[in-house]
């Protein structure tokens, strides 16, 4: 980079947001960590990307289902650290018990939609300006395995359209903005559980998963590297794209009764 960028990574005291978090620090970015409930991990992180990256880092407590919390966000992040040049949509609501949609309540309903497609477009309609004032920008939202398909996904309904409508904002925005320089993206996590969201490639790649064909489980660095690859300077060309990171294995047909049962794990964004 020829100047230090800020990016802005929702979700990111834990899990995938973690290790994008870590992988955008090493490259030389500014990094804006937000957290819903865990203070104590994020604080421990931007230490440890401070020390062991020597770049700036912040730290701002915020729920993205709430509008409010999305601009004093935006906000905090700006006045610690300058403009946002990248913004890493990973945090997202996700309910674990496995749910027919008419079971559903009201609210339920309205803080899923909220937190995986109105708050993302509200955040980036908060950062869009300065990076038109700068010509330059990443934007980065997360899915589910095959959004881009708009698969049925039995018990998580409200989920699936939050993320199947975001697949179309993706692709609209990127159009939009790429005559200011601003790539719009989406990566699609495959089934990648519980610790190893933080873990390099290097921990897992001797692990054996008979229901992944790649014959290895997914590691966060798996998508951290990706990411980090559209955010590079000459990525500009790369738009509007929908890029699976699953090792080959299609969770949603697992999931649906079209391939071998899967543990019910959350595989794509968190709610850290």
């Amino acid at each position: 980079m020829s100047v230090q960028r800020v990016a802005l990574i929702t979700g990111s005291a834990r899990g995938l947001g973690k290790r994008t978090a870590l992988t955008l620090a090493a490259s030389g970015y500014a990094i804006g960590i937000n957290y819903r409930h865990s203070a104590g991990e994020a604080e421990l992180l931007r230490r440890e990307i401070e020390e062991t990256y020597g770049v700036p880092c912040s730290c701002v407590q915020a729920d993205i289902s709430r509008p409010s919390d999305v601009s004093r966000l935006v906000e905090e992040t700006v006045g610690k650290l300058g403009t946002i040049g990248v913004l890493i949509n990973n945090a997202g609501p996700y309910i674990h018990e496995r749910r027919l949609f008419a079971e559903y309540k009201p609210e339920e309903i309205r803080y899923l939609i909220a937190g995986n497609l109105g708050s993302v477009m509200e955040l980036d309609a908060l950062v869009l300006p300065g990076m038109r004032e700068k010509g330059w920008g990443r934007i980065i939202h997360f899915g589910f395995g095959r959004a881009a398909e708009a698969p049925a996904w039995v018990h998580r309904a409200v989920y699936a359209a939050a993320k199947v409508g975001l697949v179309s904002f993706t692709k609209t925005l990127a159009v939009e903005e790429a005559q200011h320089g601003i790539t719009v993206n989406m990566v699609c996590p495959g089934d990648i559980k519980g610790d190893y969201k933080e873990k390099r490639i290097r921990e897992v790649e001797l692990i054996t998963d008979e229901r992944s064909p790649r014959g290895r489980p997914g590691s966060g660095e798996d998508v951290a590297r990706v990411i980090s690859f559209l955010c590079q300077e000459e990525s500009d060309f790369i738009t509007g794209n929908v890029v699976d990171v699953s090792g080959g294995l299609d969770p949603i047909r697992a999931r649906n009764g079209g391939g071998p049962p899967l543990p019910e794990e959350r595989s794509s964004s968190t709610d850290a």
